[in-house]
């Protein structure tokens, strides 16, 4: 037996203070009996119902992909108080995150009610893809993406990644840092002296890079291990799901097939 306030949350898409709500209003009936308490049993030959719809033993699965933004927490709850990227996803529905991304990172963001799912995303034996767009200070010398490759030792745990590719490389200042640099040039008498552009337009690079494994702050965690710390990070892919078009705060819903899946990163893509 089971109380029925806990089976229509865990059948139904409805969370569980959306459930309890549904039946103190007399929505929700035990064998066709308008049932108003909470706490009463339900067993497995009961037909459950709610606004007059036979609800299935099964509870319906739903897979959404989220574009997380820099700023938002992955976790469902967060005790500093700072933003939750489920509350991006406007519906009141039991989800949880599959994976995560740190609090500065963006991307795509993948939200179920399907452990089964969630446990095969995630778990390093099926080798599913996730990819990254990658900006690093500096530029990684051919012998570095080698040790990346192979394994990095940090805090006794190896760390290595599947594939990268270089996407482009970027200006480390912004065009107001230029234009800073620039004004410090110019002498007394206004004169403008000649200036070393390497000064201060030394590259920092775009990577895609790809990983199979979950670990913690993993891509970041290398960088700095290089000494050459992540600038910004953003997911594009997790198995063959792709971020596409889609806009940072906003999601969509998708098919289970969709994320199911390997595929090697082969594409170069641009970012900002």
């Amino acid at each position: 037996m089971e109380k029925l306030v806990k089976y229509v949350a865990r059948i139904s898409t409805f969370s569980r203070r959306k459930s309890e709500e549904l039946i103190k209003h007399g929505k929700v009936r035990i064998n066709n009996i308008v049932m108003t308490e909470p706490s009463a049993l339900v067993t497995s030959e009961d037909s459950v119902s709610i606004n007059n719809e036979i609800i299935r033993s099964e509870p319906v699965k739903l897979y959404i992909a989220l574009y997380k933004p820099d700023g938002y927490m992955s976790d469902l709850q967060d005790p500093r108080g700072r933003k939750l990227a489920r509350e991006l996803i406007n519906i009141d529905v039991k989800l949880f995150p599959v994976g995560r991304l740190d609090y500065h990172s963006e991307g795509l963001m993948i939200f179920t009610n399907d452990g089964g799912f969630a446990n095969e995303i995630m778990h390093p034996r099926y080798g599913i893809e996730k990819e990254y767009f990658v900006k690093i200070k500096g530029t990684l010398r051919k012998e570095e993406v080698k040790r990346m490759k192979e394994g990095i030792v940090i805090d006794g745990e190896v760390y290595k990644i599947e594939g990268i590719e270089h996407i482009r490389d970027a200006l480390k200042n912004t065009a107001r840092e230029r234009k800073q640099e620039t004004a410090k040039t110019i002498a007394p008498d206004r004169v403008i002296k000649k200036r070393d552009k390497t000064d201060f337009e030394t590259k920092n690079t775009w990577y895609s890079i790809v990983v199979n494994e979950g670990k913690n702050r993993m891509i970041r965690r290398i960088g700095d291990a290089m000494s050459h710390p992540v600038l910004k990070l953003k997911r594009v892919r997790i198995g063959r799901l792709e971020l596409g078009d889609l806009q940072p705060g906003k999601y969509r819903y998708f098919e289970k097939d969709e994320a199911i899946g390997v595929r090697k990163n082969k594409r170069k893509k641009k970012d900002k």
